[in-house]
């Protein structure tokens, strides 16, 4: 299974060589496992910015701990949850599912009431946490692509959501920055590429019942 032996030769990189660029085929690549990962009802309740621009990521730095991944990495995914839910968000949704499968959008009503429900029943907290969790489904999928492409990848929460949102004007857009990852090549001279994973053992993280 190639997928194990990827995922045992990809680290949380720590420093990128700031020379060496994704190819735009290979980013094309990454976009599209992005765009095929899951999503509760399929909604797809977020929007993921790709930060290529230089003096840009300077100006995030500050308010990612100062980190030199974010400067030094060849690009920046900001993987932003809604944080506002509403029945246009579901209408457009059914719009396209009509268009893509060929059917009658009447035919989808039944299923666009049964989502608006479940919306309806949720606070806004609630709401805010569920869409939250959607960007970290396609972060998975992002990590695992890099991986089986020999990308180097550092997905990271270490940084200041709400500065984030002010510097790029998300806050305007119904967007909020909910986790981030920088993806390009190692330095060779990164020691942490040498270090043994340290994972709990089978039998410790799983039960079978």
């Amino acid at each position: 299974m190639n997928l194990i032996k990827n995922l045992k030769w990809r680290y949380a990189t720590k420093h990128f060589d700031s020379l060496k660029k994704v190819s735009q085929e290979n980013l094309n690549k990454l976009m599209e496992v992005v765009q095929l990962s899951v999503s509760s009802y399929g909604l797809q309740l977020y929007k993921v910015l790709i930060i290529e621009d230089k003096e840009l990521r300077e100006k995030l730095k500050p308010a990612s701990w100062e980190q030199s991944q974010i400067t030094d990495a060849s690009h920046l995914f900001i993987f932003c949850n809604y944080t506002n839910v509403n029945t246009k968000n579901v209408d457009e949704f059914l719009e396209l599912t009509a268009k893509t499968q060929d059917i009658h959008i009447n035919n989808l009503n039944g299923y666009g009431d049964f989502i608006k429900a479940k919306i309806d029943e949720m606070t806004k907290l609630e709401q805010n946490n569920w869409t939250v969790r959607q960007t970290y489904l396609a972060l998975g999928n992002l990590i695992n692509a890099c991986a089986e492409l020999k990308i180097d990848a550092c997905p990271m929460e270490g940084f200041d959501s709400e500065k984030y949102n002010a510097i790029l004007g998300l806050t305007e857009q119904n967007l909020n920055a909910t986790v981030i990852a920088t993806i390009g090549y190692r330095l060779e001279e990164d020691s942490a590429q040498f270090h043994l994973k340290v994972r709990k053992p089978l039998n410790k993280l799983f039960e079978v019942i």
